[in-house]
């Protein structure tokens, strides 16, 4: 008798899955979801939601921080996860009596308890386990610089710099990064973890390496060149020593389990 219950345990959990129908509000938390393996119960994402490849051909509710309620109630979901600037859409969709799950992805530390709390309601303890065991090996082999310095990344490439720079500042995962790889921050105000600057505020902040972390799918009129000079004519210390570089990779912006790549990645720019 034992033995047959045994037997019927995987199929009872896969018939309680299987009518679960999940949309995801943001390419992060799309991105999780396939790293956890149930991708299965997908039924739909937000725009930017590219990798991997396969959630490409779901359908599209709509951009991640302006998602179409009619059109999430239209897939009839059982479950609908956005992160914590959803939060008025989720709390709309509450009112269709439709279960939400709310996800703070800011920094380094969230994502791992993300990734915890999203493997768990999704019956994925052991595939999130994996996730973050690898966020953490990035973390603990993180290449520390040998001279530590400031450290200002700034998010996307233009050619105008005269306002509209924006940077990492504290609260985010960027900055848990610059932390890790042994450097400070070079924005050292704690008054929002997306400081927007002009080329005047770069140069009284004065950083000895900018990194920019450019996307040529989405900024693909930028003459790299061009933008590159201006910001070396900026009297920095970046500047003078030839600290200033172009980082173009497609998950640097996405906080999901990818962000053990980030570390890696950005770590291993900021001793070159």
């Amino acid at each position: 008798m034992s033995i047959k219950i045994f037997l019927l345990i995987p199929f009872f959990i896969l018939n309680l899955w299987a009518n679960e129908r999940v949309v995801s509000l943001s390419p992060s938390i799309t991105e999780i979801i396939y790293g956890l393996h149930r991708d299965n119960l997908l039924v739909a994402t937000s725009s930017y939601s590219l990798y991997p490849k396969a959630a490409q051909k779901l359908p599209v509710i709509g951009g991640y921080q302006t998602p179409n309620i009619e059109k999430i109630i239209a897939l009839s979901p059982t479950l609908v996860i956005g992160q914590t600037f959803n939060q008025n859409t989720l709390n709309r969709l509450k009112k269709f009596h439709i279960k939400t799950l709310m996800l703070r992805l800011k920094t380094l530390s969230d994502i791992q308890n993300s990734i915890k709390k999203l493997g768990e309601t999704l019956a994925a303890q052991k595939n999130a386990k994996k996730l973050n065991t690898n966020i953490t090996n990035a973390l603990t082999n993180a290449k520390k610089s040998k001279h530590p310095h400031s450290v200002m990344i700034v998010y996307g490439l233009k050619e105008d710099l005269r306002n509209g720079i924006y940077i990492a500042g504290h609260d985010i995962f960027f900055n848990d990064i610059i932390k890790a790889c042994g450097n400070t921050n070079a924005y050292t105000a704690h008054t929002t973890n997306q400081p927007v600057l002009n080329y005047e505020n770069v140069i009284a902040l004065n950083p000895e390496q900018i990194i920019i972390l450019h996307s040529h799918a989405t900024e693909p009129n930028v003459n790299v060149k061009k933008a590159l000079q201006n910001w070396y004519a900026l009297p920095t210390k970046a500047a003078k020593n030839k600290k200033i570089s172009v980082v173009d990779e497609d998950y640097l912006h996405i906080p999901s389990q990818r962000v053990a790549l980030t570390i890696q990645r950005l770590c291993r720019q900021m001793n070159d």
